[in-house]
């Protein structure tokens, strides 16, 4: 590489988005998912996922832990990239479903819309392929006692791991 072309390290703000997105993935849970998260900047998350036949419920559609899931799960990171020391726990959760989905792509987009010291707040919603809205909600949560730095998922490469 040239003098001059190296890449520029990485942010600290970019290394705990990155490492949120490791922690995510590190999740037990989320490896019975088709799913992948991305946080683009402070307050916001996008979590793409798949809707398979798998998640139906009788009627043929994707049954509302799916939404609440990938609501909830978006809500929470974008709150979560606001908070570099401790792990947000979900306190509550209201959901608004719009339409049945049944396959394809899906994106939840997380937003942090207030608080900053214990309680936060978060919207999210679910756009299908079609850019359709399909789903909403809103989260709160508060700082748990447990520090990000002690997850494997998140230290591995985290801020505190560098």
């Amino acid at each position: 590489m040239p003098p001059g072309d190296e890449p520029l390290p990485a942010s600290g703000a970019d290394q705990h988005y990155r490492a949120l997105e490791r922690l995510y993935g590190s999740a037990p849970v989320n490896a019975k998912f088709a799913s992948k998260l991305h946080i683009p900047g402070e307050g916001r998350s996008q979590l793409t996922f798949t809707v398979s036949p798998e998640d139906y419920h009788a009627a043929g559609a994707a049954h509302g832990t799916i939404y609440f899931k990938m609501l909830d799960d978006a809500a929470f990171y974008a709150c979560n990239s606001l908070v570099t020391d401790r792990f947000l726990l979900t306190t509550s959760f209201n959901l608004f479903f719009s339409k049945p989905v049944r396959a394809g792509q899906v994106t939840a987009e997380g937003h942090w819309v207030s608080g900053r010291r214990r309680v936060f707040v978060a919207e999210a919603r679910l756009v299908d392929e079609e850019g359709e809205e399909i789903g909403r909600g809103t989260g709160t949560f508060m700082k748990s006692r447990i520090p990000l730095s002690s997850l494997p998922g998140y230290a591995a490469g985290g801020p505190s791991g560098l």
